[in-house]
C-alpha cells in the first residue's frame, strides 16, 4: 500500500474488499432488535394505511360536499382530513423514538465490538497501523455509517408500504392514469444505479482521506510531534500536507453531493411532466368526461406524493450501496484474528495465591515477516522469589524475552510457565495481575497523578496510593506539587521528566502487588543518585517476589540471584555475577 506526502494508493484488494461486503451480514446487525423493528413495521403500515384515506376524503368533498352544499357531510371530511393528519403525526412520533433507538444501539455494538476487538490484538498489529487510522475507523467510518444504520431498515419499510399504498389507492382511482404514471420508473432506476455506484467509490476514497488526515493531525499536534516539527523545522511541510489533504476532502464532498444533485434535479424534471401529461391523457376526446373533477384532483395530489417516498426507496439503496465502503473498513478490523487470545477452557491461578515460579523451556520466537528469529532456545529457570537479570547489547533479545513473560506475545515454539501452568491457558486478566512490568517507553493517561496510580487498581485506596509512592521514591515529589495527588499530569506525562515519569509508573506496578515482578531498563533514565533510592526500594519490595530486570548499566544487577547474558536472540552465558566475571566471557566484556 503505497503512500506519498500527500497521496495514498487505494489497493485492488480494497477495492474488491468494498465489493464483497454481505448485505446478510450487515442485516445481522439487527438480528436482536427484531420484535422493535417489527414493531416500527406495524406502525408504518398502519399510518401509511390511515394517510391513503386523505386523497379519497378529498376527493368527496370536490365531487359531494362543496357541489351539493352538505355542510354537515363537508365538516366530517374535514374533521376526518384533520384526524387523518394528527393520528399519522402521533405514530410519526412514536416510530422515530423506537427506530432511532435501535439505530443507536447498533451503532453503540459496532463502536464497543470493533473498539474491544482492537484492544485484543497484538503490539505487532499496533506497530503495523498507524494510530490515525485506527482512530478514523472508530471516528469517522462509524459515525459516517449512522444514519444508514439509524435509518435504514425504517426508511425502507416506510416508503415502500407508502409506495405500495398510493399505487394501490391510485389504480383504484383509476387503473389507466395509473400506467401513465409507470414512465417515471425506468429512469428512475437507471439514474439512481449510476449514482450509487459514484457514491460508493467516492466514500471509499472520502474515508481514507479522512484516515489520512487523522493521521497528520495525530502526528503533527500531538506532545511529541510539535516538538519534532519544532525542532527540524518542518511545521510549513505539515501545515502543506494538511492543507492537500483537506483539499481532496472538498473535492470529494463536491463530487458526491452533485452526484445526487443532478439526480435529483432529473427526476424533478420527470416528475413534474407527469401531472401535465395526465391531464393531458384526462382531456383527450377518448378519456375526457369519463373521469371527475375530484378523481383528477385526488390522482394527481396522489402521483405527486409519491415523488417523495419513491425518492426515499431510491435513496436508501444509494446510502447503503454508498455505505459498503463503510462496511468493509469495519469489518476488515472486526475480522481480524487475535494472534493472543484468552483460552477457551482457562486455568484459574489465584494471583494471591501464585507462588511465581517462571520457567521458559526451549522458547523461540520470531515477528511476522522476519526470517531471523528474536529469540532461540531459551530455556530459564527462575524459582519463586529469586531474582533474574538479562543483560546483553541492544537488540540482544532481552525485551522480547520480558514481552513474552508478560504474554504480550505468544512464543513460535517452546512454553512460558508460571507455577508450571502454560501462560496460553490463563486468562489474560488474571496473567496481568500476576506478571507486573515496568519498561522503559513510560505513558500517563492526561489525567490527575492519583488517576493515574488508580489506573492499575481502581479499587486502591488513597493510602495504598500514597505507600505505593513512597516505594517509588515519588510521594515527596508529588506532595510538593501545587496540586499533590490531584495534579493533573498533561498529555502522555510530559509535565514530568523522564525520570519522574519512570517512578510514577513504578508505583502504579507495584500497587497491584504482582508476584512476578518484570522491570524492563526501569531505571533507565534516573540520575544515579535517585537510581540507587529506588533500588533500595526494589530490594525490598523484591524480597518473596520473582524479579526479572533487564538493564544495560550492569551495577544495577550485580546482586542478582542469576544473570543471562543474551545475543543474538540466544543465552550465551548465565550464572551469578561473580562467576560470569570470572570467565572472562562476554559478561566480562560488558562490565569492562
Amino acid at each position: 500500500m503505497g503512500r506519498d506526502r500527500g497521496h495514498r494508493t487505494v489497493s485492488a484488494e480494497e477495492k474488491t474488499q468494498a465489493r464483497q461486503v454481505s448485505l446478510r451480514r450487515i442485516g445481522r446487525l439487527f438480528t436482536p432488535h427484531r420484535p422493535a423493528l417489527a414493531a416500527v413495521t406495524a406502525i408504518i403500515v398502519l399510518s401509511s394505511i390511515i394517510a391513503m384515506a386523505t386523497p379519497f376524503l378529498l376527493r368527496a368533498v370536490i365531487d359531494r360536499a362543496l357541489p351539493q352544499g352538505d355542510v354537515t357531510l363537508l365538516v366530517w371530511l374535514v374533521l376526518g382530513m384533520v384526524a387523518v393528519a394528527a393520528v399519522t403525526s402521533a405514530l410519526g412520533v412514536v416510530q422515530t423514538w423506537i427506530s432511532t433507538q435501535v439505530g443507536q444501539r447498533v451503532m453503540h455494538r459496532l463502536r464497543t465490538d470493533v473498539f474491544s476487538h482492537l484492544q485484543r490484538q497484538s503490539l505487532g498489529f499496533f506497530t503495523r497501523t498507524r494510530t490515525g487510522e485506527v482512530q478514523s475507523r472508530i471516528t469517522n467510518d462509524i459515525g459516517g455509517m449512522q444514519s444508514v444504520v439509524t435509518s435504514t431498515a425504517t426508511a425502507v419499510a416506510a416508503n415502500l408500504t407508502t409506495v405500495v399504498a398510493t399505487a394501490v389507492a391510485m389504480v383504484a382511482l383509476s387503473w389507466q392514469l395509473s400506467l401513465v404514471s409507470l414512465v417515471v420508473l425506468p429512469p428512475a432506476i437507471w439514474l439512481t444505479r449510476r449514482v450509487a455506484r459514484m457514491r460508493r467509490e467516492i466514500t471509499a476514497q472520502r474515508q481514507r482521506e479522512l484516515a489520512d488526515l487523522n493521521v497528520t493531525v495525530e502526528e503533527g499536534l500531538s506532545i511529541s510531534g510539535v516538538q519534532l516539527a519544532k525542532t527540524l523545522g518542518t511545521g510549513p511541510a505539515l501545515i502543506d500536507r494538511f492543507t492537500a489533504s483537506s483539499a481532496r476532502l472538498v473535492d470529494l464532498e463536491l463530487r458526491s453531493e452533485l452526484a445526487g444533485r443532478w439526480r435529483m434535479a432529473s427526476m424533478s424534471i420527470i416528475f413534474a411532466a407527469v401531472p401535465a401529461v395526465i391531464y393531458l391523457a384526462a382531456g383527450l376526446p377518448g378519456t375526457a368526461g369519463t373521469l371527475s373533477i375530484g378523481t383528477l384532483v385526488a390522482f394527481t395530489a396522489l402521483q405527486g406524493g409519491l415523488f417523495r417516498p419513491l425518492m426515499g426507496l431510491l435513496n436508501v439503496g444509494v446510502s447503503l450501496t454508498a455505505s459498503l465502503a463503510l462496511f468493509a473498513r469495519i469489518f476488515e478490523y472486526l475480522d481480524l484474528p487475535v494472534d493472543v487470545a484468552d483460552p477457551a477452557e482457562p486455568v484459574r491461578l489465584d494471583p494471591t495465591r501464585v507462588r511465581g515460579d517462571l520457567r521458559l523451556e526451549d522458547v523461540t520466537f520470531g515477528y511476522p515477516g522476519s526470517d531471523t528469529a528474536a529469540l532461540a532456545g531459551i530455556t530459564l529457570d527462575v524459582p519463586a522469589g529469586t531474582s533474574l537479570a538479562l543483560v546483553g547489547e541492544t537488540g540482544s533479545g532481552k525485551s522480547t524475552l520480558a514481552g513474552l513473560i508478560s504474554r504480550l506475545h505468544d512464543p513460535t515454539a517452546g512454553r512460558v510457565t508460571i507455577d508450571g501452568v502454560d501462560l496460553r491457558d490463563l486468562r489474560l486478566a488474571d496473567l496481568a495481575g500476576i506478571v507486573g512490568v515496568v519498561s522503559q517507553e513510560t505513558y500517563l493517561l492526561h489525567t490527575t497523578v492519583r488517576e493515574n496510580l488508580r489506573y492499575a487498581r481502581p479499587d486502591a485506596t488513597d493510602s495504598e496510593i500514597t505507600d505505593a509512592a513512597r516505594a517509588a521514591q515519588i510521594h515527596d515529589l508529588i506532595t510538593g506539587l501545587p496540586d499533590g495527588y490531584d495534579t493533573m499530569v498533561g498529555s502522555r506525562g510530559h509535565r514530568f521528566s523522564g525520570g519522574e515519569k519512570q517512578r510514577l509508573a513504578i508505583a502504579r506496578t507495584l500497587l497491584r502487588d504482582p508476584r512476578i515482578l518484570v522491570l524492563d531498563e526501569a531505571t533507565s533514565a534516573l540520575d544515579t543518585e535517585t537510581e540507587r533510592a529506588v533500588q533500595r526500594a526494589f530490594d525490598v519490595l523484591a524480597r518473596g517476589r520473582t524479579t526479572i530486570t533487564i538493564a544495560h548499566r550492569l551495577s544495577t544487577v550485580r546482586d542478582a540471584d542469576q544473570i543471562a547474558v543474551l545475543d543474538h536472540g540466544r543465552i550465551v552465558e548465565s550464572g551469578d555475577h561473580d562467576s560470569l566475571l570470572n570467565r572472562n566471557g562476554r559478561y566480562a566484556t560488558l562490565a569492562a
